[in-house]
C-alpha cells in the first residue's frame, strides 16, 4: 500500500478536504464492494472504461480483475499501462434528506496483464471467494477456463476518497 505521505506530487491535492476519506475507508471499501469502473486510453486517445469485479489484496496493496486474452482492454493496456479505478459504496441517506451519500474511491496507477497460468488461477480463486465460498464450483470454473482468461494486477501510485452528497 502507498502511504499518503509517500503519493506523488503529480497527482491533484482533493480540493473539499473535509470530505475526503481516511485511508482505512478507502481500503474498506475496496475490501467490500465487489465492482467498480476501470478507465484506461483507448482506440485513438478515447477515454475507456469498463465495470469490472476486482480483489484487493490487503497483503500486497494490488487489485486484481479477470478477463478474456483478447479484447479492446488488452489492447488499451499493451499500449498503455496507466488506469484509473473507481469504487463506490452503495450510498445513504441521512434521516429526512432525498440527497444520497456515496463514499467512493479513486485509484490512479499501473496495470499489468498477468499471464502465468498459475498466478492467473490464485488470483482467480481469490476473487471468486469474493462472491461465493463454494469451493468446487471455483476449481472447475478454474480449471475450465483458466486457458482463455488473464488477470490484471492494479498496482496504485495514488488513492484518494472522498464522501460525495448528491444534492
Amino acid at each position: 500500500m502507498i502511504n499518503e505521505g509517500e503519493w506523488s506530487v503529480m497527482f491533484r491535492e482533493m480540493r473539499r478536504k473535509k470530505q475526503q476519506l481516511t485511508e482505512a475507508e478507502c481500503i474498506e471499501i475496496l475490501k467490500n464492494e465487489p465492482r467498480g469502473v476501470v478507465s484506461m486510453i483507448g482506440d485513438d486517445g478515447y477515454p475507456y472504461g469498463i465495470p469490472m469485479s476486482h480483489w484487493y489484496s490487503e497483503e500486497s496493496g494490488k487489485i486484481y480483475f479477470h478477463g478474456g486474452r483478447r479484447g479492446h482492454k488488452v489492447d488499451a493496456l499493451r499500449r498503455c499501462d496507466k488506469v484509473s479505478f473507481c469504487v463506490y459504496d452503495k450510498g445513504y441517506r441521512r434521516e429526512g434528506e432525498w440527497a444520497l451519500n456515496i463514499k467512493c474511491v479513486l485509484i490512479f496507477g499501473r496495470m499489468r496483464i498477468v499471464e502465468d497460468s498459475d498466478e492467473i488461477a490464485d488470483i482467480a480463486k481469490s476473487l471468486s471467494l469474493k462472491f461465493t465460498n463454494d469451493i468446487d464450483y471455483i476449481e472447475e470454473e478454474i480449471r475450465t477456463h483458466i486457458k482463455g482468461a488473464y488477470c490484471f494486477e492494479l498496482t496504485p501510485e495514488h488513492i484518494t476518497g472522498k464522501l460525495v452528497n448528491e444534492s
